[in-house]
């Protein structure tokens, strides 16, 4: 059978909030079968529950957040990236600021922290949530897709007038069956340009934002002196967050994405589509007497390594 999951141990990081500015204190707490992501911001009283949703979602222009009687919490996307790599069914994240802190934008410092805590396997079936027929959301030339597939594929193309990234593939694909999240994706970080940036701080936005959570880029070139962790990293990146806004639907899919000039807001959408259409989907899980697709067993093989 494959199993739900969750963390062994609670673990803790400390951050900036990329658009606050301001100090994070985050906490990463085991939680019971069946309970799904939820954050907590525990800042305010009586905390607030806000369980993963898309219809809770909020703040599509430069993150996902999640808003519940006017409390929000943004910038999830990498975290939840990271748990739906990793497989994390059941967790609870303790959050003291509006937002989860950008550590270096990507998801690579959260799938340390997950391995840290230890992944531990539980007594009930993991849950999946299987495309049944194709569904899509488009606005002008922006494209999202979500089609039948036995396993998890994503395919993302960007198209920026910027010499930095049209040097770099533009186009990718990522199949589990044959790519790993850890290595391939995780670390991709997000990106932005110095004008844009300069400006959003200077209207109170961005503030937490460096070269040391993003990679930056003037007219030319990126400023970054490390340069590019991936000959892809702009794309993957888009990939992540894509992972990231698909898994808020509260299960990892078994489908096919496709996505062109797509972010937060397209993402959102595109999961409405999909559950405002009942005959699109349905939840199955996978016991041994029913083969789980190849990209599931890869992806769950043993996710406390690098592989």
């Amino acid at each position: 059978m494959i199993r739900q999951r969750t963390l062994k141990s609670v673990v803790t990081a400390t951050g900036v909030g990329l658009h606050g500015g301001r100090k994070v204190n985050l906490v990463l707490r085991p939680a019971g079968v069946n309970t799904g992501i939820v954050f907590h911001r525990v800042d305010v009283l009586p905390p607030i529950d806000l369980p993963v949703d898309p219809y809770a979602v909020c703040d599509t222009r430069m993150c996902s957040g999640l808003e519940k009687g006017g409390c929000k919490v943004g910038t999830v996307e990498h975290l939840m990236s990271a748990l739906a790599g990793l497989g994390i069914d059941n967790l609870h994240i303790d959050v003291d600021a509006p937002e989860i802190p950008i550590l270096d934008g990507s998801a690579g410092p959260f799938v340390f922290l997950l391995q840290s805590g230890g992944i531990e396997e539980q007594p009930a079936p993991k849950k999946f949530l299987r495309v049944r027929k194709s569904v899509e959301y488009r606005e002008d030339d922006k494209l999202v897709r979500l089609s039948p597939y036995d396993g998890f594929r994503l395919k993302f193309s960007i198209v920026f007038d910027h010499p930095a990234i049209d040097s770099t593939s533009t186009e990718v694909e990522v199949d589990f069956a044959r790519h790993s999240y850890v290595r391939d994706v995780s670390r991709a970080r997000t990106f932005g340009f110095m004008q844009d940036v300069e400006f959003m701080q200077a209207n109170g936005l961005a503030l937490g934002g460096s070269l040391e959570n993003a990679i930056v880029m003037d007219e030319y070139r990126v400023l970054n002196t490390e340069g590019l962790r991936y000959a892809d990293e702009f794309v993957k990146h888009k990939v992540l967050d894509a992972i990231g806004d698909l898994y808020i639907c509260g299960y990892p899919l078994l489908a096919a994405y496709t996505a062109h000039k797509a972010g937060h807001a397209l993402n959102n959408r595109l999961l409405r589509v999909l559950l405002e259409d009942a005959s699109a989907w349905e939840i199955v899980t996978f016991d041994d007497t029913v083969p789980a697709p190849a990209a599931v067993v890869h992806q769950l093989a043993d996710p406390a390594l690098v592989f």
